[in-house]
């Protein structure tokens, strides 16, 4: 028994004497810490922690940084765009505006649109059956795509999955749909696309081109599933009142800082490759009599001429030639038109 005991004691004398010089260390060396992370202590900009709280905090990398906590900080640091936050919108951006003493400015909201038209389960023609990766990115690297039209949708939705407002559906048909009122315009879906079919276009714009292909006619109508390419025939430019629509690669193009959204190239377009969401819903101008002051501007404002009138005269709308494309409306210094 007083063997065991001596041989106890002797073991603990060992081990003892190295615990208590780690402890010692550690306690040094934290010690050492804390003093340094006060002594180099970096601040951090109150302003940063409040833009990070006005921001949305999807990380969608909308504004181009790596996230809200980068863009925050390159608002303050850098000087960066205060509207440069889609999701955020008008509302964060106001926000930011007021924590850096700035004026927001005018913030132009736009939304996701896919510029092609197959992509569904029976509207694409295939050349062969995919079996790889669910994926787009990765079937457009196998023979450039499953898909007779190398310039449609491949139809595997990483638009969907890059998506985290919920934004993009699938229907029964396989066909992507973008919910306006849920797209912040943050362009995650248009960077997930391999073929570049998505675009960020004006919310107040409602034609837009449901093609990419760029091949020529009747080519183009043989790849298509739908039968609704864009075969690159111009009627649609010729029509335009504004000059918005051009042909480039056998397709058409619209320019939206000309477009006024009158919806003149769809009725044109042979293929109904181009849509307009208020087809049949435009209405037509008319004037206010008790307030028209026969300025002539919204006469020389209108781009099919629906207007008539001599100076300082009551002017009047030919309701066939009016296209509803509201530049009277906006124009007029007397709000004497009026939408019915």
């Amino acid at each position: 028994m007083i063997v065991i005991l001596q041989s106890s004691a002797s073991l603990m004398s060992v081990i003892g004497a190295p615990m208590l010089i780690i402890g010692g260390l550690g306690l040094i060396f934290g010690l050492i810490l804390a003093i340094a992370s006060k002594v180099f202590e970096v601040k951090l900009d109150p302003r940063v922690e409040q833009i990070i709280a006005a921001l949305p905090g999807a990380n969608c990398g909308a504004c181009g940084k790596a996230g809200c906590a980068g863009y925050a900080d390159a608002i303050v640091h850098e000087g960066a765009d205060i509207l440069a936050c889609a999701p955020g919108g008008p509302g964060a951006a106001a926000i930011i505006a007021r924590i850096m003493g700035k004026e927001a400015g005018a913030m132009d909201k736009k939304i996701a649109v896919i510029h092609c038209s197959s992509g569904g389960h029976n509207n694409t023609k295939w050349k062969y059956a995919y079996q790889g990766i669910d994926s787009c990115k990765a079937a457009v690297n196998i023979a450039d795509g499953p898909n007779l039209c190398t310039w449609g949708c491949v139809g595997f939705n990483d638009c969907e999955k890059a998506c985290v407002f919920d934004a993009i559906k699938v229907d029964e048909q396989g066909m992507r749909h973008i919910d306006p009122d849920k797209c912040t315009a943050c362009g995650a879906c248009a960077t997930a696309c391999p073929r570049k079919l998505i675009m960020l276009i004006p919310h107040d714009q409602h034609v837009h081109i449901l093609c990419s292909s760029k091949a020529k006619n009747p080519l183009a109508k043989q790849l298509c599933g739908t039968e609704k390419p864009c075969i690159g025939c111009g009627l649609c430019g010729r029509k335009c009142p504004v000059q918005a629509i051009t042909i480039e690669n056998n397709l058409a193009r619209i320019d939206y800082s000309k477009c006024i959204d009158c919806g003149l190239c769809a009725t044109a377009c042979p293929t109904k490759a181009i849509g307009d969401i208020k087809a049949g819903k435009r209405k037509k101008a008319e004037i206010v009599a008790e307030k028209c002051i026969g300025c002539t501007i919204c006469a020389k404002i209108c781009p099919t001429k629906a207007i008539s009138g001599e100076l300082k005269q009551l002017h009047t709308v030919n309701k066939d030639a009016c296209i509803g494309c509201e530049q009277c409306v906006a124009k007029c210094p007397k709000k004497a038109i009026d939408l019915v």
